[in-house]
């Protein structure tokens, strides 16, 4: 076997074998028979792992080194939902992000929480719908916190008038009831909007199965601190900075609070 293996791959020239040990891996009788020359050849290895490792950074085979953005950079926008097609209506959920304003120190503040944004569209026929008369309802952070919360036989609702505070409040009506359904397989999500700008009197219901409605909580549940720009925060927090500012800075009540 091991003759067979030599003939279609040589190994190369080295000196006479003198640990005992090898004679485990090189049978005796083939070392006897083994020619060797005299001559020492110079072997070179060179490390493969950094291009492999290289290559294995990037999802795509056209992507090189050159085309990834530069250090800080913020990666591509992403734009992400769920949604669900019912006989009657199709309802769409995505999440909306906070927004963000500068101070002068250089640091960022939340100007305005994130929100989830609901869209109701009605049917136009079988597995068809009418986006042209979508109605649209955004939940805030306190809203999330209520549907979150719903039980099995559990219901809410909210309104919403989006010209409050305006010389046109109470042109625009909006509620939304979310309701259980009667053998308490889910819930249903009716939208009811009266728009007396756009002569719009129109109300939209779908029924959310249990399944449906624990995937919206469980996407709802990871997705509310970024809502709130937690997110943001965490990935500022330093150790070095932290020690730094806790130190140079008084003890405050909050300090002295969790001191006891």
């Amino acid at each position: 076997m091991l003759q067979t293996l030599s003939s279609m791959y040589p190994l190369p020239c080295s000196p006479p074998l003198q640990n005992p040990a090898l004679s485990l891996v090189f049978p005796r009788t083939y070392l006897k028979n083994r020619p060797f020359c005299n001559t020492r050849n110079k072997f070179s290895v060179t490390c493969k792992r950094s291009e492999y490792y290289e290559q294995r950074k990037f999802s795509s085979p056209n992507e090189s080194p050159s085309s990834r953005q530069p250090l800080g950079a913020f990666p591509p926008k992403v734009f992400v939902g769920y949604s669900i097609y019912k006989g009657k209506a199709a309802l769409t959920v995505d999440p909306k992000a906070p927004e963000f304003v500068p101070l002068d120190s250089g640091a960022y503040k939340v100007s305005k929480e994130g929100f989830i944004l609901l869209q109701f569209a009605p049917a136009a026929g079988l597995r068809q719908y009418d986006w042209s008369r979508k109605q649209v309802f955004s939940l805030s952070i306190a809203e999330i916190g209520s549907l979150m919360g719903l039980g099995a036989k559990d219901s809410c609702e909210f309104f919403h008038d989006p010209n409050k505070g305006k010389s046109e409040e109470g042109q625009v009506r909006k509620l939304l009831r979310i309701e259980p359904l009667p053998d308490g397989s889910g819930h249903f999500f009716n939208l009811s909007v009266q728009n007396r700008l756009l002569n719009v009197d129109e109300s939209i219901y779908i029924p959310i199965a249990k399944a449906e409605f624990t995937v919206l909580v469980s996407a709802f549940n990871f997705i509310v601190p970024y809502l709130l720009g937690w997110n943001a925060f965490g990935n500022t927090i330093r150790p070095d900075e932290s020690v730094r500012t806790n130190n140079a800075s008084p003890r405050s009540g909050v300090d002295f609070e969790w001191g006891r």
